[in-house]
């Protein structure tokens, strides 16, 4: 007698917001973006009572937007992504709720330390900082593990690049709080600087796969002419090498002659990516030209690496500079265009909210990087406006995306 093979139980979940991680860390990651940059405020402006001695808050603020919002982002697009990539189910329903749980409280550790929260019983502040580095090793690491199990269980070892990024992430993480725990704040410097350069590593990879994409389907609608837009093997070659070495130079080797060469490598390869990318349709859909500023922002930040040491302005200038367009921009922009998608709505339209969402992402570049470099006296001022800036714009990923993240799809399939 012939058997029959029956189909396998569609998967399920709790709640809708637990079916894909994508849900789940986009919605945790815009409200930890808005929490945290509060508190930073706060933390800046001298109202907490963060123990400076343990922690230099400046390395608690950059620790926090690389391993708590950009790795939030990360695991939302990763855990979701290397699902269409493999066709591995990634964990959904309460394996995914133990992976996010565990960043939760680790996030929670850093925002009552950053609070100055004490714990009693005779415990240091900086108690909080020791349980939140167990469970930020217990999120990356099971983050790494499925997404490493689904790359072996189909030989795609082409993504391996992405997995040691993975990987070296948490060794960054590991240095920040051995740092802290040793009371070598050189440490944790480079820790946390580790974690942001390969973090942008991470985004210039993904990047270049998803930009070229996402504006060739964006624009190849309906009966409008089909857009096919080409990467180029020796510019991918090209990037990496030169980004290399560029954070190589600018962490560990500081040399003003390196950090130029390599800086304007990043800079002008990418800056030739960006032109072969150009479509003036992309102006109509604040989808594209989103992504396209934000590669735009990284290239710009990349030359004012290379013109600091000989202009004499802050390195932070040029940090904060990649960072709003790497890491703010860039993951706005994807998640704006990812939610849609993988919710079952239109990409093509978007909740009108978008277009004001990304110009505040761009004053906040404006505010924080660009006119601190003309106008030093009005400098606490720039910070507050793209403090400001940056709030509202995550106000408005919320109130628009919260909704439909947190929502069954409107076509009924688990997604």
């Amino acid at each position: 007698m012939q058997s029959l093979s029956l189909p396998n139980q569609p998967p399920t979940s709790p709640h809708p917001i637990l079916n894909l991680s994508f849900r789940i860390f986009f919605s945790a990651g815009a409200l930890f973006a808005i929490i945290i940059m509060a508190l930073w405020a706060l933390v800046f402006t001298g109202h907490t009572n963060i123990d400076a001695q343990t922690l230099n808050p400046l390395y608690w603020h950059g620790h926090e937007m690389v391993y708590g919002y950009a790795m939030a982002v990360v695991a939302g697009f990763l855990l979701t992504s290397v699902k269409t990539w493999t066709g591995v189910m990634m964990p959904h329903g309460y394996k995914l709720l133990g992976i996010f749980v565990c960043w939760l409280l680790a996030r929670l550790g850093w925002l009552a330390f950053g609070l100055g929260v004490s714990l009693g019983f005779g415990f240091e502040q900086a108690a909080w900082l020791y349980m939140a580095a167990i469970f930020d090793m217990l999120f990356i690491g099971s983050m790494a593990f499925f997404i490493f199990r689904a790359v072996l269980q189909v030989k795609q070892y082409k993504q391996m690049g992405i997995l040691a990024k993975l990987a070296l992430l948490t060794v960054g993480n590991g240095l920040c709080y051995w740092g802290i725990i040793s009371a070598n704040m050189n440490l944790t410097k480079i820790g946390m600087y580790l974690g942001f350069y390969l973090i942008i590593g991470l985004i210039l990879t993904i990047g270049r796969r998803v930009v070229p994409f996402f504006i060739e389907r964006g624009l190849s609608v309906g009966g409008a002419e089909k857009v096919t837009l080409r990467n180029n093997k020796a510019q991918d070659i090209a990037s990496l090498l030169f980004f290399l070495a560029f954070f190589i130079v600018d962490l560990f080797y500081p040399n003003k002659y390196l950090l130029t060469i390599t800086a304007l490598g990043v800079a002008a390869v990418n800056i030739v990516r960006l032109i072969g990318w150009y479509h003036h349709g992309i102006w109509q859909k604040p989808l594209l030209w989103s992504l396209y500023i934000a590669f735009l922002g990284m290239c710009l930040s990349f030359l004012l690496y290379a013109l600091q040491p000989w202009l004499g302005y802050n390195h932070s200038i040029a940090v904060h500079g990649l960072s709003i367009a790497g890491v703010g921009m860039m993951t706005l922009a994807m998640m704006a265009r990812v939610s849609l998608g993988h919710t079952g709505r239109s990409i093509h339209t978007p909740p009108k909210t978008v277009t004001v969402m990304f110009g505040l992402m761009v004053l906040t570049f404006i505010s924080r990087v660009l006119l601190p470099i003309v106008d030093m006296d009005n400098y606490l001022l720039w910070i507050m406006i793209a403090q400001g800036a940056w709030i509202a714009c995550f106000t408005l990923f919320c109130i628009s995306y919260l909704p439909m993240l947190a929502r069954p799809r409107p076509d009924g399939l688990f997604g």
